[in-house]
């Protein structure tokens, strides 16, 4: 990689000592203008939930912060890196060594079992199964099951597993508790984050469910066109 044809001249806030990622000066649109000129941070063992109704373009932010989709305006910086300057592989190899991402749809392989799919992960970054996490998401009991015949509830903390047993710095999660009852979805919020406090990480989520909003650090809402700072 030629990293001086592909380092940021980074906003001054990056220069932060616990700074992970920026999006800079970000602005989107499809039919309409989504939002226009955003900038925010992720810092280490920092939460940050994402509010407001539907076709906002919260995922839409998500989707560009997280390596999916080329802002039309503005850069998303890592390691002092422009991401979108960066060739189609080694933007996969971020993606797929530093960051984490849970849809709310699951994308797990239906014909294998629970340990087969988390087996996958582990092959690919590395690491083996975590044991202790499975039992926190409460599926340590499930490995050896189809992942057919789980619940949708069962599968989303599979996929929660998945993404976190590859140790991600940057974990970005769409409608994560979107198939889980209140309980269930505090108890994956504390394994999120503990996550993030042990490992240095970064969570970014998007979210109907203002109490999820609430549990973390910093929560804005997406409205006309801009990130507005609230409390819940």
């Amino acid at each position: 990689m030629d990293i001086k044809s592909k380092q940021a001249s980074t906003p001054s806030f990056y220069k932060t000592r616990n700074t992970l990622l920026v999006g800079s000066n970000l602005s989107h649109s499809f039919d309409y203008k989504l939002f226009d000129d955003i900038t925010l941070s992720i810092k280490e063992r920092e939460s940050i939930a994402i509010v407001g109704v539907s076709g906002s373009g919260k995922s839409t932010l998500l989707h560009i912060l997280a390596t999916l989709l080329e802002p039309q305006e503005g850069r998303v910086i890592y390691n002092q890196n422009y991401l979108y300057t960066l060739s189609d592989e080694e933007l996969l190899e971020v993606r797929r060594k530093d960051m984490g991402i849970i849809f709310q749809s699951h994308y797990l392989f239906k014909g294998f079992s629970v340990r087969e799919n988390l087996e996958i992960s582990s092959i690919l970054s590395g690491n083996s199964l975590d044991i202790q996490l499975l039992k926190d998401l409460n599926i340590d009991e499930t490995l050896d099951q189809n992942i057919g015949d789980l619940s949708g509830g069962q599968q989303q903390r599979v996929s929660i597993a998945r993404v976190l047993m590859k140790k991600p710095k940057l974990i970005f999660a769409d409608e994560l508790t979107g198939n889980l009852d209140k309980q269930t979805a505090h108890e994956v919020m504390d394994v999120m984050h503990r996550y993030v406090r042990d490992h240095n990480a970064g969570l970014f989520i998007v979210t109907h469910d203002e109490d999820v909003a609430a549990s973390c650090e910093n929560i804005y809402r997406l409205e006309n066109k801009r990130l507005r700072p609230i409390i819940l």
